[in-house]
């Protein structure tokens, strides 16, 4: 049976790969994507928020932070502004972050510290959504954060 080679790259470093992915789904501009063995060539903008790879029974999350998904013969390559997986999250950062984001919309002295706000506000909250509900086990049935990829 066919699988996807899996790579998610960061400016700074290689957060993923793995050669016997079953599924990958991925937050495009547009929408979810799930990408399947097979998949026609494809590239597109992806949007902040979680990445699920399917691999067996298992399913591990990533949280991203935008960038590009390429789909090009069974390899999906993801180049993501930002990308962690969800064991790397410090969940009380996170809090830490959303709590000054929200004091800054609260107090902004102009649109560009609105703006830097929002957004800070938006990584924050996604880290929390995603950190919290993956270590919790609400994954789904069968679903854990496997732990067996080779980066």
């Amino acid at each position: 049976m066919a699988k996807l080679n899996v790579e998610i790259v960061t400016g700074e470093r290689s957060v993923y790969k793995a050669d016997d992915v079953d599924m990958v789904v991925a937050p495009g501009a547009d929408g979810e994507l799930g990408i399947l063995p097979s998949h026609a060539a494809l590239i597109t903008l992806l949007a902040t928020g979680e990445i699920r790879i399917k691999r067996g029974n298992q399913e591990e999350s990533l949280v991203s932070f935008g960038g590009f998904l390429e789909v090009v013969n069974d390899k999906v390559l993801i180049l993501s502004d930002s990308a962690e997986r969800i064991e790397e999250i410090d969940l009380a950062r996170a809090e830490e972050s959303r709590s000054r984001a929200e004091e800054a919309i609260k107090n902004r002295q102009s649109i560009v510290d609105l703006a830097d706000a929002e957004a800070a506000l938006r990584r924050a909250s996604v880290r929390l959504r995603i950190g919290q509900r993956r270590r919790s086990g609400r994954g789904g049935p069968g679903m854990g954060t496997g732990s067996n990829n080779e980066s």
